[in-house]
């Protein structure tokens, strides 16, 4: 994809994300009588503004688009008419000026809300949790995990597909084991305890499902598409051919082709094939290429699961718009705390740096999702909304969560924080957030180069 359509899709999310923040200040200002000066998509140098309405709020597009600010009349950024005074922001009671403040970030997850039920509402498109036979020694191998496993549920909480099972063991993450609940192909359910416990930070933010030993069963995977000369065409493997094991295993998905070749640099994989109801056997050397920055095996083939098994597989999660109000609050709530515990685990140093990420990696993600189709879209800019929103509520000078720390402080004290305490916790919010920002944009020039 290319830099153009990232960049436009980046802004598409920004602009949207940004734009319902700032609405949320705006409507709740609004509603308790304070007046409002200006609202901006951006910062620093205005490009383009017009004034609407009997109040005169100026609309403005600004010249640095990483975020956007509601500017409200307030005695402490110049002076104020005596019949204004009461409009003013500084003279709102405390609890008016929380609820103003709060509003920003409670709209971002509100919008969070609205999008995961719009996608429930269409019906979100997935495939079965049917599991193959674990690898030796595998977390999934000692709990008992048998080929024809259907996952059913999670600690008790009901699994639809294999994205659900993958967002419940995720969720998991920290915890001693996980219980899932199977449906054997002779209509008869079982439990399985997981072992968690040995997976270490880094196999949660990497492919964590192949490390439990949990792998999909796809069926054996067929050749679509296989190109001249590369490795694959000169041992003369066919489209439509089905690869039912490499190196003497079994493989039951795409994924598992790819990460067993990619293994292989410039070496030997012997494929074993069903070809016209009979099984070959051809070795194929891989050739040896570059991919994000890191060295794999490639044998020239593109893959796909075969559109019978597909269709078998294929489950679809929609619910009606009750009902999937219901699930857009839950999965919006869990989505929160999950970001949370997240950042408490960089914080104790259990997770690495390296999962904060800045415009460069969002970009990049906002471009692939958009690429992925409308539904992947959408869910991607409600994880971000929820990212917003609750970074924003964070208790750091600067941010939304900054100020109402504030108003807090002075509900305890019985009077507003002194100006030199306001000053030096602004210092301290700049400093911090420097330092993040520094951070993000370290990790993202990491990742791209």
């Amino acid at each position: 994809m290319d830099a153009v359509t990232k960049l436009l899709a980046f802004l598409v999310v920004l602009g949207v994300l940004v734009v319902f923040h700032e609405l949320g200040h705006y409507w709740v200002a609004r509603w308790c009588g304070v007046k409002v000066l200006r609202f901006s998509v951006g910062f620093g140098r205005v490009l383009w503004s017009r004034r609407v309405g009997s109040e005169g709020t100026e609309w403005a597009i600004s010249a640095v688009p990483l975020g956007g600010y509601v500017k409200m009349l307030d005695e402490r950024e110049g002076a104020v008419a005596d019949a204004d005074l009461p409009r003013a922001f500084n003279r709102q009671g405390v609890a008016t000026r929380i609820a103003i403040v709060a509003a920003g970030p409670i709209a971002n997850l509100l919008l969070a809300v609205l999008l995961f039920a719009g996608t429930y509402v269409h019906g979100i498109p997935g495939q079965r949790a049917l599991l193959f036979d674990p690898p030796a020694n595998t977390p999934a191998a000692t709990a008992g995990v048998r080929d024809g496993d259907l996952v059913v549920a999670v600690d008790g909480t009901p699994v639809g597909s294999w994205q659900d099972l993958r967002w419940r063991l995720l969720r998991a993450s920290g915890a001693s084991e996980a219980t899932i609940e199977v449906e054997r192909p002779d209509g008869s359910r079982q439990r399985r305890s997981i072992p968690l416990a040995s997976l270490a930070s880094a196999d949660w933010e990497a492919n964590f499902m192949s490390t439990l030993g949990l792998r999909a069963d796809l069926g054996p995977p067929v050749i679509d598409e296989v190109v001249i000369d590369k490795p694959a065409a000169r041992a003369g493997l066919r489209a439509g051919d089905r690869i039912v094991a490499i190196d003497g295993a079994p493989v039951r998905s795409p994924a598992e082709v790819a990460a067993r070749t990619n293994a292989k640099l410039g070496g030997e994989v012997a494929f074993r094939i069903l070809r016209d109801g009979a099984l070959r056997d051809v070795t194929i050397t891989t050739e040896v290429a570059e991919q994000a920055g890191r060295k794999i095996g490639i044998a020239g083939v593109r893959l796909k699961v075969d559109p019978a098994i597909a269709e078998r597989l294929a489950v679809t999660t929609r619910y009606g718009v009750v009902d999937a109000l219901g699930h857009g609050v839950r999965k919006t709530w869990e989505l929160a705390v999950f970001t949370l515990r997240m950042l408490g685990r960089i914080v104790t140093g259990e997770a690495s740096l390296k999962n904060i990420s800045g415009p460069i990696t969002m970009a990049d993600f906002a471009g692939q999702s958009a690429q992925a189709g409308t539904l992947v879209f959408i869910g991607y800019l409600a994880l971000i909304s929820i990212s917003l929103g609750v970074l924003n509520l964070l208790p750091v000078p600067l941010l939304d969560g900054g100020h109402l720390l504030y108003y807090f402080a002075e509900i305890i004290k019985g009077s507003p924080l002194s100006d030199r305490a306001f000053e030096v916790g602004q210092r301290i919010g700049m400093a911090m957030l420097a330092v993040l920002m520094a951070l993000a944009l370290f990790n993202d020039l990491s990742r791209l180069f």
